[in-house]
Formats: structure tokens, C-alpha cells, sequence
């Protein structure tokens, strides 16, 4: 069945774009037709070579986290770019290039924690001993993004179809692997997620967080697809319209993440995206694909998206289900 239980995806994920004004609260309002007060709440300036920044309500306004900043510098400061968490958007404060000079343009992406919808942000104390901590979300997560706050350590993603026994960073172009002291190859539960005895991630009395997804049909997914290194590349089925595509090649050959959305390009084919692993301004080519009612198309024959017989792992949310629960069908664009 292809019914979804969220039919309206904009009360847990919305992508905005929107200009600089060089002043304090500058206040962001989302487009969706309901309001929705995120959680999570990830900027990029889309014209500049700035850090991507980003921002939740479980750390607080006050801390960002630059997720393109590898090991071994903190990434993780103190400079009040964000000041609010809004009823349906977010207040800047800063005047800063990476979220808010004057005549740039940005692209935000911005998540609401729920359970109904498959997103849990949790906090703990490092012991760097095998364990496992407790999630909301009583669903299996599939993706799950892990930071270590107080220590050099890049962050460090699981995904499903890697298996427990890997891990990839976000920060870096390496592939699948190396990740047994990560998430102790135990795979997470409906109730826990595992952590092994890494003293990076899990370091004694270091503050840490994570962000944890479990797949919502019609809303969002989790999976991986083969690349067949032609113009007329894989369809991927994902039961909604997607506004939000992440992906990544799982060999360490030197590819970087891409990050596409509904909003820099409203209509196909998708050419904008941007790489979470380095702080350039948006890249505009090699990730040619379009948008579907259900899924998305790969439309190139690029190593970054479809290298031929290559495994490329995606993260997915929707902007409206393929069918609803009601039996209301999608359109394509």
C-alpha cells in the first residue's frame, strides 16, 4: 500500500530559501500551510564558501554546529547566529556571512522532533564503554548522525543499509566502513540505540548528541540504489514527492555528499545542490535528476550520483505523500 499516516509532510519537514538583511532579528517564516516550529534547523549560504550551520532545541540557540568541519577541529561554537525557534520559522540575529549578510541568498532545511514522525534528538554524557541509550521514537531508526560536542571528532552517520559494523562521516568524501567501535555493530531497536567504546565519539564525560530517523511511509525513507552509469539512470521509489534527497556513494573514492530540495529548484531538472562535507557556495552540475510524484530519477551519468554498479545510501523527506490517507494522488511537477 502506498497510503501514507502524515498527509501533510510540511508539519515535520520544510526547506526555505530566503535573502539576507544584514540586521538583527531577521525573522524566517516557513511557506507551508500550516505552521511548524523546527527543531532542527540547518542553514547554507548558497552563493559563498561558508560553513554549514547547524542548530536544535535539544543544545539550545546559543551553540551551532559547522557539520562540514572535519577532524580534528571542534566544530562547535558559541556565536548566537540563531535566536529563536519560531511557531513556523526561526529568528537570526547574526549579521554574519554563513547565515545572514545583506543580498546573499540561503537555503535552510528544517525538521520538527516527533515520533509520529520518525525524529528523536537525544543528549548524554560520554563513558567510552559499550552501551546502550534509550530513543523516543518507538520505531527502528535507520539513519542516525552522532557528534561529540566537547571533543575533535568528526560527526559520524549510520544508515541502515551499511549495517552496524560501518559508519561514514559526514565531513569527509570516505566511504563505508571502520565503524565497530561507533555502534558496536548492534544495530538499534524500537527502544535503544548502541554505542561500542570509542574514545572520540564516546568519551568519557564528553557531551554528546545524535539525531536519530526512523522511516514514515509517505513520509520518509531511508535506502540505497545501484548506479547503471547512463543518462537514463535508476528510478527510485519512494511513496511520496520528495523535498529533501541526501546521497552519498558508500565506496571512499573521493565523492562528496549531495544535498538537493524542492525548493532551489521548483520544477526539473534538479541542477542545484549542495556538498554538507565541504562549505562551498551551491554546485550546479553533476547531479542532474528529476523529481517525481513518487520517487526521484537519476538523469546523468555521474560518478557523484550513478558511477556504473556503484552503491550510492539516500536519506529522503517528503513534500506530500504519493497517495494520501484519504486516497488523494500526488502530481508530479
Amino acid at each position: 500500500m502506498a497510503y501514507t499516516t502524515i498527509d501533510d509532510a510540511e508539519l515535520y519537514f520544510q526547506a526555505k530559501t530566503y535573502t539576507g538583511n544584514g540586521s538583527a532579528d531577521h525573522a524566517i517564516t516557513f511557506d507551508g500551510t500550516n505552521n511548524m516550529q523546527p527543531d532542527i534547523v540547518w542553514i547554507k549560504n548558497r552563493g559563498q564558501a561558508d560553513n554549514h550551520m547547524i542548530h536544535d532545541s535539544a543544545r539550545g540557540v546559543g551553540e551551532e554546529w559547522s557539520i562540514n568541519v572535519p577532524y580534528p577541529t571542534l566544530a562547535i561554537s558559541s556565536d548566537n547566529d540563531l535566536t529563536s525557534f519560531d511557531s513556523d520559522g526561526f529568528t537570526i540575529s547574526a549579521t554574519t556571512d554563513a547565515v545572514n549578510k545583506s543580498s546573499e541568498t540561503y537555503t535552510s532545511w528544517n525538521w520538527k522532533e516527533s515520533a509520529d514522525a520518525g525524529i528523536d534528538i537525544v543528549t548524554f554524557t560520554g563513558n567510552q564503554t559499550a552501551r546502550t541509550i534509550s530513543h523516543s521514537l518507538s520505531a527502528i531508526p535507520e539513519w542516525m548522525i552522532i557528534k561529540n560536542r566537547e571533543h575533535n571528532d568528526g560527526a559520524h552517520v549510520y544508515h541502515v543499509s551499511n549495517g552496524a559494523a560501518n559508519t561514514m562521516e559526514i565531513a569527509t568524501t570516505g566511504g563505508s566502513g571502520g565503524g565497530s567501535t561507533i555502534w558496536n555493530s548492534t544495530a538499534p531497536t524500537s527502544s535503544v540505540f548502541s554505542l561500542g567504546n570509542n574514545g572520540n565519539i564516546n568519551k568519557t564525560g564528553s557531551g554528546i548528541f545524535i539525531y536519530l530517523f526512523a522511516p514514515k511511509q509517505g513520509f520518509s525513507k531511508f535506502g540505497k540504489y545501484t548506479g547503471n552509469g547512463n543518462a537514463a539512470g535508476p528510478f527510485i521509489y519512494l511513496g511520496f514527492r520528495p523535498a529533501f534527497l541526501l546521497i552519498k556513494k558508500t565506496s571512499a573514492d573521493g565523492n562528496d555528499w549531495q544535498l538537493t530540495d524542492n525548493k532551489r529548484d521548483p520544477h526539473n531538472v534538479c541542477t542545484n545542490r549542495s556538498l554538507p562535507n565541504v562549505n562551498l557556495a551551491d554546485q550546479t552540475d553533476s547531479l542532474d535528476l528529476d523529481i517525481l510524484s513518487n520517487g526521484f530519477k537519476i538523469r546523468k551519468s555521474s560518478t557523484t550520483n550513478n558511477a556504473d554498479g556503484a552503491t550510492f545510501i539516500y536519506m529522503a523527506f517528503a513534500e506530500q505523500p504519493f497517495v494520501t490517507s484519504t486516497g488523494v494522488p500526488a502530481t508530479a511537477r
